[in-house]
């Protein structure tokens, strides 16, 4: 092992266990969902006035469901027997992947989870406490129970609790995997019933997903499923009951001998267990699922040099058609939830696989596109499966879930609506969440190198870290080579990225290229070739001219100085956009709602009405690189009333606006809790931001946006990115003063986008 990958493996871990142990402890948290600021507020929530919905359960035990937070709960139980690839490690061991399960849960379909480790192995008993905690539940995810007591278990409590159930290492991939094996068919032009099949791998998932493809239409006397022995045939001894369903009368051996003219491998055991040469034994356009991880059965890119003909998943992230179990456990848990069913039966199952297949189909939206910085992405080799961060699938697999639940006579309250329920599906999902996922998922996909200015600070060292780790960026320090090395050293970072001081030797021929370029663009503003020869040395110059010189491809600086003079240098290397006079800064304020927009923050003090214009147009452009339709609130302290001057001024500007620019979603002079209020936009239906409320806001002047998008920041009740510069040629952005880490990773994700789209012209 190459030290590169052992200083990687180290300072991954110790990211792992630094992000595991900062405050607060755990992934996932308890938080208040009903007032609780008075004492009647408190009174009504407690005692006297629980008693009153307590009574009311107690006639109507259904009544649990409106009264309480059981319908939007589900306990993540495991006794930690068989976790991830660790194994049997112990309930409290497993604690940290069950609180995982639960963050997937709320990020993906706003459920609420509970993790439960119990501390028991035997069976019965195990089973016992599930069903003594049952009540408190609208449905339990079992997870990492080790075969074959995991079929036990899940069996005898579906027959036993009327509530949502499933063991999710079974028919999650179950479900994703058969959605994907569907949609790999057609492509290949094979019929299920006809094609032959070998599984290797005889645990949960194995049998899960070979029993739905069976359902699908697989036929039995087609399918060899081998374990770590080999061929499960007619002659094995001592085999469990699950094994005995799939025992075939066969003369094969070896999986080499039973991959030979087979249509189809699906890999559940481990990696590297298919040689290139058992690949060529199978049949023309062999369909391929290496879905061990994180070593597939055989790698992806061996298997495509191998046979250009394969079709192929894995479990990866890193590889087309990701068969990940994220597609499938929130939706399904979500709309059985939504309709209170009393099992997740084999019809709901069913149409979750359908409605995955169908929606791979679809026509892909720009967003999933843009996600994962691609331009085109439709239904093929290369896909024929979604993507995890595809926003579709909430309403997509829920409905349908829920649909079956209705039509297979489990769902105990019906959908009157199903397009009212796809609104409130919409609607939870307003989060911002996964915005940052999204722009960090497109960033990977092709990274530009982006210089960070400061490189001496810590939050700097260890957002470069990040970048680095998560293959976001490829970071370049700059600042003093010897102290930047000290300062990692003393802070335990170990990273082998280019590190640049502008006053070191191996910098000489930058310097000189850098001064004929600063001298000719300034020589007739003041500047002569002694000034231009003692700037570039300095780290505020030699930032811009590296990228000016395309020596990187984006800048970040800032961080221990004020905006104003970090940005003079930039403005007098990098040059504006066209058609800009005068740049502008964008804040994206994540509240865990829908993201909203403020501008300018940063640079244009006191805006003419023809600078709000510009800013406008500016940030309108800005919105929709981030696939969101820009609903621009042109704000004011009055209501279309136009008495101040401010607000003429913006009156103005809103005028200009909607002469020029028809198409454009903006109007004003607004109050911004008016335009963030539907019900208020209402007492306007002039306006043309119709009753649907703003998401991006052009403030009159910069005190007002910056103390606003700060007031936000010291309250720390939404994640606040940026600035984002507007208006430049190259990808400049300049960090708000003593910036966190998580807002320099961000920022720099958005320079690395910045970089991308300006590539992509």
């Amino acid at each position: 092992m190459s030290s590169k990958t052992n200083r990687d493996e180290k300072n991954f871990n110790q990211a792992a266990l630094d992000y595991h142990r900062a405050e607060p402890k755990g992934k996932i948290e308890v938080i208040p969902s009903k007032p609780h600021s008075s004492a009647r507020d408190l009174s009504l929530a407690y005692s006297p006035g629980v008693a009153i919905p307590c009574l009311e359960i107690e006639k109507n035990p259904q009544a649990v469901y409106d009264y309480t937070g059981k319908g939007n709960l589900v306990a993540v139980i495991s006794n930690g027997t068989a976790v991830l690839g660790l194994g049997d490690i112990g309930a409290e061991a497993s604690k940290p992947v069950m609180e995982g399960k639960g963050l997937l849960f709320k990020i993906f379909a706003d459920i609420n989870v509970f993790d439960i480790e119990i501390n028991e192995k035997d069976p019965d008993k195990f089973i016992d406490i599930v069903k003594g905690i049952a009540p408190t539940f609208g449905g339990i995810n079992l997870e990492d129970i080790k075969a074959p007591e995991a079929f036990y278990i899940e069996q005898r409590l579906k027959d036993e609790l009327d509530i949502p159930l499933m063991h999710d290492d079974q028919h999650g991939t179950a479900i994703i995997s058969a959605a994907a094996l569907i949609n790999a068919l057609e492509i290949a032009g094979k019929k299920i019933d006809e094609v032959r099949l070998v599984v290797n791998g005889a645990g949960a998932a194995a049998i899960a997903c070979t029993k739905l493809y069976l359902e699908l239409g697989l036929k039995k006397e087609n399918v060899l499923m081998c374990d770590s022995k080999g061929v499960i045939h007619q002659d094995r001894q001592n085999l469990t009951p699950e094994k005995l369903d799939f025992i075939a009368n066969t003369e094969l051996r070896t999986l080499e001998e039973a991959l030979v003219g087979a249509d189809v491998f699906i890999g559940l055991s481990k990696g590297d267990v298919m040689t290139p040469e058992m690949l060529n034994t199978m049949a023309e356009n062999p369909v391929v699922f290496g879905l061990a991880n994180p070593t597939p059965e055989i790698d992806y890119d061996l298997a495509m040099q191998t046979r250009p003909d394969v079709i192929m998943a894995t479990g990866r992230s890193d590889f087309p058609n990701q068969v990940n179990n994220v597609l499938g456990f929130p939706y399904i848990f979500r709309g059985a939830l939504d309709v209170q069913a009393s099992t997740i039966n084999e019809a709901m199952k069913l149409a979750a696989v359908l409605a995955i297949a169908e929606l791979a189909k679809e026509p892909v939206p720009e967003a999933v596109m843009l996600a994962y910085n691609l331009r085109n992405l439709s239904f093929g080799r290369s896909y024929f499966i979604p993507k995890p961060f595809d926003n579709r699938l909430i309403t997509t697999v829920s409905i349908a879930v829920a649909k079956a639940a209705m039509e297979s006579g489990v769902a105990g309250r019906p959908i009157a609506s199903f397009e009212d329920y796809e609104t409130s599906l919409l609607d939870r999902m307003g989060r911002d969440e996964k915005l940052i996922r999204m722009m960090q998922t497109r960033a990977r996909s092709n990274p530009k190198r982006v210089t960070l200015g400061n490189a001496e600070e810590y939050n700097v060292l260890k957002a470069a870290q990040i970048l680095y780790e998560e293959g976001i960026a490829h970071p370049i320090l700059l600042g003093d080579k010897k102290f930047i090395k000290q300062q990692m050293e003393t802070y335990g970072i170990n990273l082998d990225v280019p590190i640049v001081d502008p006053i070191d030797d191996d910098q000489k021929e930058n310097r000189i290229k850098y001064r004929e370029t600063l001298w000719k663009l300034r020589q007739r503003k003041g500047m002569n070739e002694y000034k231009a020869k003692r700037f570039v040395r300095q780290r505020d110059y030699f930032g811009p001219l590296m990228l000016k010189h395309n020596d990187t491809d984006a800048l970040i600086v800032g961080f221990s100085k004020n905006y104003t003079s970090v940005l003079r240098p930039v403005l007098k290397v990098i040059e504006k956009e066209n058609g800009v006079e005068k740049i502008a800064s964008m804040m994206m304020i994540l509240s865990g709602k829908k993201p909203i927009f403020f501008s300018d923050t940063s640079v244009q003090a006191n805006p003419s009405a023809e600078d709000l214009v510009n800013i406008a147009r500016m940030s309108e452009k800005t919105v929709k690189s981030f696939a969101i339709e820009p609903r621009i609130a042109m704000l004011a302290y009055e209501n279309f009333a136009s008495i101040s001057e401010t607000s003429r001024k913006v009156a103005k500007a809103v005028s200009i606006l909607h002469e020029k620019y028809p198409k454009m979603v903006v109007d004003g002079e607004i109050q911004p809790d008016f335009a963030m209020n539907a019900d208020h936009l209402a007492d306007y239906p002039f306006s043309k931001l119709g009753g649907t409320p703003a998401n991006t806001f052009v403030f009159p002047n910069l005190e007002s946006a910056n103390i606003a998008y700060k007031i936000i920041r010291g309250m720390k009740v939404a994640q606040v990115v940026g600035p984002i510069l507007m208006g430049l040629k190259q990808p400049v952005h300049v960090l708000q003063m003593r910036a966190s880490v998580d807002e320099i990773v961000n920022l720099a994700t958005i320079a690395v986008l910045d970089a991308q789209r300006r590539e992509v012209k």
